[in-house]
């Protein structure tokens, strides 16, 4: 439980924006575009305490399939100015947090430092990756939390992301310039795909295809998802925050992070993704989510501390919102 956290009733539209440097949930009431909530996982700065138990810069964020859990990584250092790295002997975490009562249910410490916390398609496992040169993928009980396989990958292993369908889990080997594939079922390494430089995370589209965004590539590779085969590159010419694909309007939105500020709009054109808009968001864009009609875009801004709400169809931008301190991961629930 959160110790300095009261009970909470969260039951309205809500999107939920993890601020690492803030260690804390903001909660974004969909139709009033606020901040109503802020779930906060304790003072990180504070000293001579026990450390055991201890929630220090929460990264990425998931929703269970039922709605009922929020999955937060918790590497337990700032990942802002990449995702390779990491301090050795550094432990990693597992929250699952009660998305209407902002209770922590599980805070599950992992071997070393990971990325994010993923569910299966059929909400009974949480996915999560561990950051070191001998890559691993741990699959926990989501209920109890229980370890339930380990699966070795490349090297630095980033984002664990899951196909559309369910089948695959993909996983970004940021040191090996590689994803490796694994059958959900059996828990096996179906392929390993090259990619392009220090990719992060291989993103799913409604279109049967993963959105790998190469931080230091500079470029998004596409993979086919029936084939498990990339079909595509992408040249981008800025680092990528995050690459979505927009189901209803077949475009793909890749943020802008570092020192970019917006959010760029590619189109289908001649059987290739190309650019065709941009636009103004906030300061390092990371993370992308639209809304399940698809009329509304959010974005994460880490060096501006805001969210950018953005009209989709008009390709504007409607307000930012004010959240924690290095804000990244978020993930809408109705």
């Amino acid at each position: 439980m959160n110790a300095t956290q009261p009970m909470l009733n969260i039951n309205y539209p809500a999107a939920y924006v993890v601020n690492a440097e803030g260690n804390s949930l903001s909660v974004i009431d969909l139709t009033g575009q606020q901040v109503k909530e802020t779930i906060s996982f304790g003072d990180a700065s504070m000293t001579g305490m026990n450390m055991s138990n201890m929630i220090m810069w929460p990264h990425h964020i998931y929703l269970s399939p039922d709605g009922s859990k929020l999955g937060i990584g918790v590497p337990g250092m700032d990942l802002s100015a990449g995702h390779t790295g990491g301090t050795t002997g550094m432990n990693g975490r597992v929250l699952v947090v009660n998305p209407v009562t902002g209770q922590t249910a599980q805070n599950q410490q992992t071997p070393v430092m990971n990325h994010n916390a993923v569910f299966s398609a059929d909400g009974t496992e949480i996915w999560t990756s561990q950051m070191d040169m001998t890559g691993k993928v741990l699959v926990y009980n989501a209920g109890t939390m229980a370890l339930k396989n380990t699966i070795t990958v490349g090297m630095e292993p980033a984002e664990v992301t899951m196909s559309s369908n369910g089948q695959y889990a993909f996983v970004a080997n940021g040191m090996s310039n590689s994803v490796s594939v694994i059958k959900v079922s059996d828990k096996s390494v179906a392929k390993t795909i090259a990619v392009g430089e220090d990719p992060v995370g291989a993103w799913p589209g409604a279109d049967g295809k993963m959105y790998v965004d190469n931080e230091k590539g500079q470029s998004i590779s596409v993979i086919d998802v029936n084939t498990l085969s990339m079909v595509e590159t992408v040249k981008l010419g800025f680092t990528p925050g995050y690459a979505a694909y927009h189901p209803t309007r077949n475009e793909l939105w890749v943020s802008q992070a570092g020192t970019g500020t917006k959010v760029v709009i590619f189109e289908r054109m001649n059987g290739a993704w190309m650019k065709m808009s941009e636009v103004q968001t906030g300061l390092d864009a990371h993370a992308i989510a639209f809304t399940k009609d698809g009329a509304t875009g959010y974005v994460t801004n880490q060096g501006a501390a805001t969210v950018s709400v953005l009209d989709v169809a008009k390709r504007t931008k409607i307000k930012d919102i004010s959240v924690g301190k290095k804000p990244n991961g978020i993930v809408l629930k109705y």
